[in-house]
């Protein structure tokens, strides 16, 4: 299908918006309650949104506005689906649940702050990209989250989105903490060679001159009366 797509000159940023507009979709059906149908788009999306990457290599359309699409379009595509969360979850139903709608909340800043920690390390140093809950683990756990909504089913694995909450909470808050401390590593690692280096190259520069300027008060000490 790759190869069809690229052969067939489709824009790779084409695919990109297809895979965001489904996204958005899932957020309305999310915020509709209507979960499992949530779950079948979402995967839809994000098999979108795997092509668009793979189409621009394969065919030569590797852009850095591309680059800067995707990863923009990915922040909206995970917020739409935290907020359609937090409307059904603040909609006046039996399903109304305050601590799920905080959930949520904190997931959506939370997965933003992983974003942003990521992107901003990586003006800094070459890679940040450390963290267990990174956006393929949060959209798995939101696939799993919607699939397994039936509701009245009393079975153990149904209706594990408020679980999935729990995790996306907690879990996106862990990875931010993660990178901030990894980047904090790396800066001093960096700069303790940068140290290192500019005093060696101090030491190579004066350590000529302040020799031979020993050697001269040598020779005068022992110089012959």
């Amino acid at each position: 299908m790759v190869r069809w797509l690229a052969h067939g000159h489709i824009n790779p940023n084409i695919l990109t918006v297809i895979g965001v507009a489904l996204n958005v979709g899932c957020g309305v059906l999310f915020g509709m309650g209507r979960f499992f149908s949530a779950g079948i788009a979402l995967v839809v999306a994000n098999l979108f949104d795997m092509l668009d990457g793979q189409v621009a290599r394969l065919s030569g359309r590797v852009t850095r506005f591309g680059g800067f699409l995707d990863s923009s379009l990915d922040r909206l595509s995970d917020m739409v689906v935290f907020v359609g969360l937090m409307v059904f979850y603040a909609r006046d139903t039996e399903f109304h649940s305050t601590l799920n709608v905080f959930l949520a909340g904190a997931g959506l800043m939370g997965s933003v702050m992983v974003s942003y920690a990521s992107a901003r390390a990586e003006s800094l140093i070459p890679k940040c990209d450390v963290g267990f809950l990174r956006r393929p683990e949060r959209v798995v756990l939101f696939i799993i989250g919607a699939l397994s909504t039936h509701p009245g089913s009393t079975n153990f694995f149904a209706n594990r989105m408020p679980a999935v909450l729990w995790v996306l909470a907690v879990g996106s808050y862990w990875t931010f903490a993660h990178r901030m401390y990894h980047t904090w590593r790396e800066l001093t690692k960096l700069e303790t060679k940068t140290q290192n280096v500019e005093q060696q190259t101090s030491y190579s520069q004066v350590g000529p001159s302040a020799g031979a300027e020993r050697r001269a008060e040598q020779m005068l000490v022992h110089k012959p009366s």
